[in-house]
Order: structure tokens, then sequence, then C-alpha cells
């Protein structure tokens, strides 16, 4: 369907927008991006748009476009800066909910036990404080 010329690429875009980001992104809200996660979705992401946008043909010579080329036609609004603006959304609505939701006890709740030895994982809270201090920058 993306590569059909019946379609117009604007069409193919909304499709993919309205259809295909939201099935990927369902419940992204409390995911953990870890550096692998970020490259296969945006590996994904380009995938599906050099479909829709298909190759350049420069003096005769068929190329894809780069990874630049993709990033300014979507003005920057990748998959990933679509998953951080949906946490941070999803915090600030977990930071006004009731006292008396189950989501904001377990926000709240700091447990007893010690964490284990060795490199702490990342939580979901230390991702949130990096896409913060990236929105400072």
């Amino acid at each position: 369907m993306f590569q059909s010329k019946i379609i117009t690429k604007r069409a193919k875009l909304k499709l993919y927008h309205t259809i295909i980001r939201p099935i990927v992104t369902y419940e992204c809200e409390t995911w953990i991006l870890k550096d692998t996660i970020i490259n296969k979705l945006l590996v994904f992401e380009r995938k599906i748009l050099r479909k829709i946008f298909g190759p350049i043909i420069e003096k005769g010579i068929r190329r894809i476009k780069t990874n630049q080329e993709l990033d300014e036609i979507i003005r920057h609004k990748n998959i990933i800066n679509i998953i951080r603006a949906q946490r941070l959304s999803w915090l600030g609505h977990v930071e006004r909910m009731q006292g008396t939701r189950v989501v904001k006890a377990i926000y709240c709740w700091y447990p007893i036990a010690s964490r284990p030895t060795g490199r702490p994982k990342t939580r979901w809270m230390d991702h949130i404080r990096k896409d913060i201090r990236g929105l400072e920058l």
C-alpha cells in the first residue's frame, strides 16, 4: 500500500500517523526506552518513510533518502520524540490524580528493601528526569 502510486504521499503519511504509529506506540507512556529499542523503532519508522517517499533521482541515478533528509521531511517529529512527549503527558496526568487512585499510590510508593548490588537498572522516573533535562536545553 505504501508503494502504490495511486495513493498520494500525503495520504500515506496520514495513514502512518493515524493507524500504524498508534499501534506501535500503544501504552508507550510507561516504557523504559533502552538504546536497542530506540534504534529498532527508528529503523522501523525510516523503513516506512522510505517506502512512502520513494527514492530520489539525481542525474539519472536513483538513491534512497538519507536519515537526515527523512528527518527534515517529518520536521524532527520522529517516533522517539512522540513517545517522550506522551510520557511527559502521562506524568502530568499522574501528578494531577487524587491520592486514593491506585496509579498515584504506586507512583508515590517507595520500597523498603534496598536495591541489588551493581549498576542499578534505570527506572521510569530516571527517564522522565532525562526527558525534562532534554527540554531545558
